[in-house]
């Protein structure tokens, strides 16, 4: 994330608005001041408001309404080339219950490959809420959860109670985001991974590790296991264009 003294005003203010929706100071429904009151607030033009407003409302953070003024949109569901998984509906969709059991939830100093993997500079941020946890299909283990959330853009989580509320379905409903980026790999079970999920010592699993932020600022890190031998990946493509350009 660039420095606020080196961003244009646009990036300066569209960050600033992007911050106050995320963390709910301005809440879901929320009206804001009108567009000329803003830019008197903020000491820009009328111009540069209301091309902030427009970018908000284009990437479906704003809902701008004639003669009524401009208010902060209902949170929706989003998706990506491959999408953001919501396991536990996942698993509901199996026609099985699920059940997430929280094994360990504190706030810490993020870990140097945590650093790395989340893309998180040196003194950006002092502690990240740390959440591990099983998610069950029925009696079965279905993956191993590892998640840390960075409380300055999701500050709402240091009040949820992760026993009862599924982090993954929480920061869904409840956290916008606007970049999503996966990592898949195969791993082999530790004994951590193979006790929490009824394996063997080195049996084979995947492993899906996530980042996502918001305007160039990481939100949560997550390293979801699965057992190798009942999940797999599935993506969905076609055929290069007509004019024979392939797809990279």
């Amino acid at each position: 994330m660039k420095p606020e003294k080196t961003r244009s005003l646009h990036e300066t203010l569209l960050h600033r608005f992007l911050t106050k929706i995320v963390t709910q100071e301005w809440p879901p429904g929320f009206q804001l001041p009108f567009e000329t009151n803003l830019a008197e607030e903020y000491g820009v033009s009328r111009m540069t408001m209301n091309k902030v407003l427009s970018e908000l409302t284009r990437q479906g953070y704003l809902v701008r309404r004639r003669k009524l003024g401009t208010f902060v949109a209902q949170p929706k569901a989003q998706s990506a080339i491959m999408e953001i998984s919501d396991i536990e509906a996942e698993v509901r969709a199996l026609g099985l219950e699920h059940r997430f059991t929280l094994t360990a939830q504190r706030l810490r100093p993020p870990t140097p490959d945590e650093r790395r993997r989340a893309i998180i500079a040196d003194g950006d941020v002092g502690e990240v809420l740390a959440l591990e946890g099983v998610h069950f299909a029925g009696a079965t283990p279905f993956c191993l959860e590892e998640r840390i959330i960075n409380p300055q853009m999701a500050p709402a989580a240091l009040d949820v109670d992760f026993n009862h509320e599924v982090p993954g379905s929480w920061l869904l409903r409840q956290i916008p985001w606007t970049l999503g980026r996966h990592t898949i790999s195969a791993i082999n079970a530790d004994r951590e991974v193979a006790r929490n999920l009824g394996l063997a010592l080195g049996e084979a699993c995947l492993r899906v590790t996530r980042r996502t932020e918001i305007s160039d600022t990481w939100v949560t890190l997550v390293s979801q296991i699965y057992p190798g031998e009942s999940h797999q990946i599935v993506s969905q493509f076609t055929p290069p264009g007509e004019d024979g350009r392939r797809a990279e």
